[in-house]
């Protein structure tokens, strides 16, 4: 131990360090078809690692990138050495997946930090027996004193060894962590476990040390809900890792083959927390906590982010922490109700949030059984506390009974409040919001990405992640992590979230929907993609005049097209004030929007007359039946397209739609106008076509050469049940 370290720490560390070791491996070279699995004759050390689950290593990418950027890291085979009570074997294990998933093409330099999150996860691909260590539930680690453990050659043979720290901060908006000075990190510990003396748990990964001095960092092992989604309807990998990981130790737990120290019984050895108000009654045992864990990780996953987030906060009385990674599994959402305000215990919250879990909507037919095993726990352990807080658990779990039974009737089609949605439309759950906006008049542009609740709590918004001053090059790398949070928190195991793009109608060219997130996949073909209208401005104050490049462009800089309003001024004639829509009498947009929905469709050609470009006149628009499709097949950002679609939108047409012109100038735009109106005619309703269109999208990518003429089409989107927030974001520094 460190001079300076206090009597409870180093108690600690005395009770978790043979568990760490015991589940800390060396990662080198594949071992030789012959060699001896215990000897040491298995190349140079190229890190650490550490078994988090049965069969599953867990290290950084840059690790098992040992070679350089000629060696591919997903699927590459590694060689695995660990101690089983006195015996060292080494196993070949396969890496499954790296993170960040651009690391596979985009390589750092020799000796240059590599992007975080810089993990990887290694499969063994032989059946051992070996520990695994207890990695933490909470979305951020407390700045405690810590151990780290790693390969280190100090007497020139490779063995485990552990130091201790303390934590100094985080960094990479918490995905890293700092680590004091206290000790050295050397090179072979990198990918070894940082641990949590207080709590007895895995908090990060080693990462890399100060190139002067001591200290380095770690990454949260948090990070790992950042890994890849599943496709619909299959269970993600974090997902059935944690779950592995939790039955494990539950098993470790209620066996009594041996009599070997286990992680619930150092953790039942562990010094107090001074100043722990929940201490006694107020928190779960680590015999029940492990419990509780292992009956959770014996029910199907949640069916998305939301619903936990949704039960935490019934548990825990208030909303719980917005800032990611998102809580993806039941387990996740227990680490969320640690030190609940008002006073309430911890014991009480997990209990809560137990008992409604136990009556939830799983993803999958759950295990008979199981969630009335999970009840009946939550039932006998209330027994040690409150008898108000016993008798709020049982009308918490009868309501949920009922309401989980009119769900069922709902999915049914037996709803009380009408039919069920028609099959093919968007998902009714929560929505994912892009917005950009111009940075003054600079080419430069502010977003903000944020989490749109749905229906069910209209207006609600739960923001992800902001940036300022990005270019529209640069916008796809950075919201390339905000978006795959938000898509973390919103997807189903049904459907992929809406993304909606709220921007200024001469950026509707933005092609949002062919930029790659997650997947190696353009997000149109991922998930449905629609354009909003930014919320809280006229359409003259949305554009006026022109954005960045349009401005300057001929047609911009027209008289005729110098406003939206010289093209469609207010629905009043030239010169005449502007007025919205809803203020316009025989202009009804929700009626409009409730007819166009239920079809069936009628498109009109609004920026063009066979293939010559025009701009609508107001009366024309209005008087069009309102299941009208306004299409539009020129450049959004130049006139008359876009005084059309300010035009429209004025009209009180929520459901628009725009193409970004192919790259000759001199296409003709009949294939794309024959198309649509063949694919809104087979579509039939407007409910359908966001659907409809990432369909088109996956086709197109496919090479399917009937679905060429979609290629840049873009749909606008205004649903009234789904309002935009009012505030635009802060400029930034002047």
């Amino acid at each position: 131990m460190t001079d300076g370290r206090t009597t409870g720490s180093a108690r600690a560390f005395e009770l978790l360090e043979p568990l760490v070791q015991a589940a800390t491996v060396r990662v080198h070279a594949p071992p030789g078809g012959y060699e001896n699995p215990r000897s040491h004759r298995t190349g140079p050390t190229w890190g650490s690692g550490f078994f988090i689950a049965p069969g599953w290593v867990l290290t950084c990418a840059h690790v098992v990138g040992e070679g350089g950027a000629a060696v591919r890291l997903t699927g590459r085979e590694v060689g695995i050495t660990f101690s089983a009570g006195s015996i060292t074997g080494t196993v070949t294990g396969r890496v499954e997946c790296v993170l960040p998933e651009r690391l596979e093409e985009r390589r750092p330099a020799r000796h240059a930090l590599w992007d975080l999150p810089d993990l990887a996860l290694v499969r063994v691909l032989a059946p051992v027996s070996h520990a695994c260590v207890w990695l933490t539930d909470r979305s951020r680690p407390r700045f405690d004193e810590v151990a780290y453990f790693g390969c280190t050659e100090d007497l020139g043979t490779p063995e485990i060894t552990g130091r201790t720290t303390r934590l100094r901060g985080t960094a990479g908006n918490g995905a890293a962590i700092r680590l004091g000075d206290d000790d050295e990190i050397e090179p072979g510990m990198s990918g070894g476990p940082v641990v949590d003396l207080a709590r007895g748990e895995v908090v990060g990964v080693l990462k890399a040390r100060r190139q002067t001095g001591g200290g380095g960092l770690a990454v949260s092992v948090v990070q790992l809900r950042t890994l890849p989604m599943a496709a619909r309807g299959q269970v993600g990998l974090y997902r059935r890792i944690m779950q592995a990981h939790d039955l494990y130790h539950f098993d470790q737990h209620l066996s009594d083959l041996d009599n070997r120290r286990t992680w619930t019984d150092a953790h039942g050895e562990l010094p107090p927390e001074e100043g722990d108000p929940y201490a006694g009654r107020g928190r779960l045992t680590p015999g029940e906590r492990t419990t509780l864990y292992g009956l959770l990780a014996e029910l199907p996953p949640p069916g998305s982010s939301e619903v936990v987030r949704a039960l935490v906060e019934e548990a825990r009385g208030e909303e719980p922490d917005p800032l990611p990674p998102a809580p993806l599994s039941w387990r996740d959402g227990l680490g969320l109700l640690h030190d609940p305000p008002g006073g309430t215990g911890e014991a009480a919250a997990m209990l809560r949030y137990a008992t409604d879990v136990s009556v939830a909507e799983y993803r999958e037919p759950v295990t008979p059984g199981a969630d009335e095993e999970l009840w009946d726990w939550v039932r006998a352990t209330a027994e040690r506390l409150w008898r108000p807080l016993r008798r709020e658990l049982g009308e918490r779990h009868e309501r949920g009974l009922a309401e989980r039974e009119r769900r069922r009737r709902a999915s049914a089609g037996r709803t009380a409040y009408g039919p069920a949605r028609r099959s093919g439309g968007l998902p009714p759950g929560a929505s994912v919001l892009l917005e950009v906006w111009a940075h003054g008049w600079e080419d430069v542009y502010d977003w903000r990405v944020s989490v749109l609740a749905g229906p069910a709590h209209a207006g609600r918004v739960t923001p992800v992640d902001s940036g300022v001053r990005a270019t529209l090059a640069g916008l796809p790398e950075a919201l390339r992590a905000p978006l795959a949070e938000g898509f973390r928190r919103c997807d189903t195991h049904e459907a992929a979230a809406l993304l909606e793009v709220a921007v200024a109608p001469a950026l509707f060219g933005l092609a949002v929907d062919e930029w790659v997130v997650v997947g190696g996949v353009p997000l149109g073909v991922q998930r449905p993609v629609v354009l909003r209208h930014p919320a809280g401005a006229s359409p003259a104050a949305v554009n006026p005049g022109g954005i960045g490049p349009a401005a300057a462009s001929p047609a911009a800089a027209s008289p005729a097209a110098a406003s939206p309003v010289a093209v469609n001024p207010g629905g009043v004639g030239p010169g005449g004030a502007r007025e919205h829509p809803a203020d316009r009498e025989g202009t009804d947009a929700s009626a409009r929007w409730a007819r166009v929905q239920a079809g069936p469709l009628q498109d009109e050609r609004a920026d063009c007359i066979r293939g010559r470009p025009r701009s609508p006149a107001t009366e024309w628009l209005t008087g069009l039946p309102d299941n009208t499709v306004p299409v539009h097949c020129r450049a959004a950002d130049q006139e008359p397209t876009l005084g059309s679609l300010h035009a429209v939108r004025d009209a009180g047409y929520g459901v628009v739609v725009t193409r970004r012109p192919p790259p000759d100038p001199g296409a003709s735009c009949a294939p794309f106008h024959r198309g649509l109106r063949e694919e809104l005619a087979d579509a039939g309703r407007a409910e359908v076509l966001p659907v409809r269109l990432q369909n088109l999208r996956g086709r197109a990518y496919g090479a399917d050469p009937d679905a060429y003429w979609a290629a840049g089409t873009g749909l606008v989107w205004e649903d009234p049940a789904r309002p935009l927030p009012e505030e635009e974001p802060l400029q930034g520094d002047l």
